[in-house]
């Protein structure tokens, strides 16, 4: 009886996507490819499920695992930075290289050591992620009273201002608004948009790739 209520759930999810006129996606820690090596077949399974779609995905890793992924990189964004691109630790620079571009991993400018472009940084140069934000920005302001499907996928309270407290601010103003909020612990959503937001407590790297092997 449990397994048919939780196929009945997932076609109510694919119905969903169906008929959304937009898409937006959370990625968190759960698909982080230290968390999960073989993280390669979530992005594919949702690469595929995301296929034709109008979409935009923000995520909160710096791994920059979903760049390799067949996910169009113009509709995605990175907050929180991306380790493979190199910044001067001492920040003397706006400057941001791609891997292998300075060698010897000394900045060009100072000579400090270069470290990796995320907010781990002593002083994170947030302008590689900017330009990406904005038209992310931009996107979401077309969602206004559309049918738009929220998934938000393993993020947890690491960094609740970019994903999770912004997305169901984003599903109480819109009406027209589904969402579904997958993670193994906190899935649970706020009584505002209890209405329009459906708990999940499962992985959502495995939640993606059954969901996907539904279609």
């Amino acid at each position: 009886m449990e397994d048919k209520r939780t196929e009945n759930r997932e076609r109510q999810v694919l119905d969903c996507l169906a008929s959304a006129e937009k898409v937006l996606v959370g990625i968190g820690g759960e698909w982080r490819k230290d968390r999960n090596p073989d993280i390669r077949q979530g992005y594919e399974a949702l690469g595929r499920l995301l296929r034709e779609k109008d979409y935009f995905l923000v995520t909160t890793n710096t791994d920059a695992a979903v760049f390799d992924s067949t996910l169009d990189g113009q509709r995605i964004v990175a907050p929180c930075g991306n380790e493979t691109w190199r910044q001067c630790s001492r920040a003397c620079t706006k400057d941001i290289w791609e891997p292998g571009e300075i060698p010897d991993e000394r900045c060009p400018h100072c000579g400090a050591p270069l470290t990796g472009n995320t907010r781990n940084a002593d002083e994170y140069i947030e302008e590689g992620y900017l330009p990406q934000w904005h038209k992310y920005t931009r996107w979401l302001t077309m969602t206004i009273n559309r049918e738009l499907l929220v998934l938000e996928l393993g993020e947890g309270f690491q960094v609740p201002t970019v994903i999770r407290w912004p997305f169901e601010k984003t599903v109480y103003f819109n009406r027209k608004s589904r969402m579904y909020r997958v993670h193994e612990s906190l899935s649970q959503v706020s009584e505002e948009i209890r209405d329009r937001a459906v708990p999940i407590g499962e992985n959502s790297v495995e939640w993606v790739i059954g969901l996907e092997k539904l279609l």
